[in-house]
């Protein structure tokens, strides 16, 4: 037998790990982990459960008809936004602490950049409701003011109150905009620092791999 046969045959207790992360950062997740000694054995979209027990069986009526909106709240289903990631690694790992050391500094950058990438929509949404609430509210007053036959004040309240739901679209888009700009330098340095982690781990992988070979 050679060589190569008897190491493929060396028994080897693997340790396994699983995240659910969302799609945009998959590759992120995939080509990182690699750096820590992890292998990618499995690759689905993530399953959302259904919802509370009691609500799921007053809801549970609603979902029996093809294409109702309720089916994906009553049943478990796939998930269009995450997926989950399922890796495994020898146990006894050479530098198995040092790895684990960078691996979480690996996921806190990419918890930060998430924040980040969120905080744009968040802003924007936030800016948007304001106004487009503030157009509610105007338009709320108008029709009072045409109820009790005020009619220069339903024209007078009508008009912001127009204007806040049309702004409210153009708000988000500038909001969103300038937000970006904003957290774009933040995002590229927690990238760097991300992948100065990996360059790190690789390194230590590969030395800790060769010296065990020796």
């Amino acid at each position: 037998m050679s060589s190569s046969q008897e190491h493929e045959n060396n028994f080897v207790a693997y340790e396994y790990k699983t995240v659910i992360v969302n799609r945009d950062f998959e590759s992120v997740w995939k080509d990182g982990y690699r750096n820590f000694g992890w292998k990618l054995v499995k690759n689905e979209p993530a399953i959302v459960k259904h919802v509370w027990g009691p609500l799921r069986i007053l809801l549970a009526p609603l979902a029996i008809f093809p294409g109702s909106p309720f089916a994906k709240i009553v049943n478990d289903h796939e998930s269009e936004t995450k997926v989950e990631l399922k890796f495994k690694r020898d146990r006894n790992i050479p530098g198995k602490a040092e790895l684990n050391r960078y691996q979480l500094q690996f996921e806190s950058h990419i918890k930060e950049i998430s924040n980040l990438e969120n905080s744009k929509q968040s802003a924007a949404a936030a800016a948007a409701y304001t106004i487009g609430l503030l157009g509610t509210v105007f338009l709320g007053a108008s029709t009072f003011s045409y109820l009790t036959g005020m009619i220069p004040f339903t024209i007078l309240l009508a008009v912001p109150g127009f204007a806040g739901w049309i702004l409210s679209y153009f708000i988000h888009n500038a909001v969103k905009g300038s937000k970006s700009q904003k957290v774009a330098p933040l995002i590229e340095r927690q990238y760097d620092a991300l992948y100065e982690v990996c360059a790190k781990a690789n390194e230590l992988l590969r030395f800790e791999s060769a010296a065990a070979l020796l």
